[in-house]
């Protein structure tokens, strides 16, 4: 099965995981429970993004992503100790479930639904043109929403992902470049 951008909505798409160590998750992922090949971004950037209502800068994490079925499993590992959603449910040095993304047709009506139940944005920012927040649902599913605005660069690296774990036989290149030069 592939990841379809045109089914976005209210369904869960990506389960994520935060890890001390991107590249042995990776291959722990690969080698115990068949997944891959995971497509791996290191150290991503993110300039600017509001934490919690307050604006802060250099957001350092690497992810690698691959899709198992249905559902797309990320890793990611954060690099640098500023205030982040990752942090928030996860401790330097630990690991373990994160939270469950949304890829939303409609951004703002998403963000608003939750908003009205009383949720607030852990985390809101922009990577490109792409619009993402971590909705803190914890106390009540027991890991965060991430929100993801549909974005036609986002949707076609997320069909790449798909298309790689689509005839992998399990073993070669378990880890790969997201971004080929």
């Amino acid at each position: 099965m592939s990841f379809a951008p045109g089914i976005a909505g209210k369904h869960m798409m990506q389960a994520a995981f935060v890890v001390e160590d991107i590249e042995a998750a990776a291959l722990a992922w690969a080698r115990t429970a068949g997944v891959g090949p995971f497509l791996m971004a290191p150290h991503i950037l993110i300039e600017e993004y509001d934490y919690r209502g307050t604006r802060q800068s250099g957001l350092d994490f690497s992810v690698a992503l691959a899709q198992s079925g249905g559902i797309q499993i990320e890793l990611i590992q954060q690099h640098c100790d500023n205030p982040s959603a990752y942090r928030d449910t996860i401790a330097k040095g630990g690991q373990g479930f994160h939270h469950l993304a949304v890829y939303c047709d409609d951004y703002d009506a998403d963000f608003e639904r939750y908003r009205e139940q009383g949720f607030a944005a852990a985390v809101q920012g922009r990577l490109g043109t792409l619009r993402f927040s971590y909705i803190d649902t914890s106390a009540v599913l027991g890991c965060m929403i991430e929100l993801i605005d549909v974005d036609p660069v986002q949707a076609d690296f997320f069909q790449r992902i798909a298309a790689a774990a689509q005839d992998w036989d399990g073993k070669t290149d378990p880890i790969r470049p997201a971004f080929p030069a």
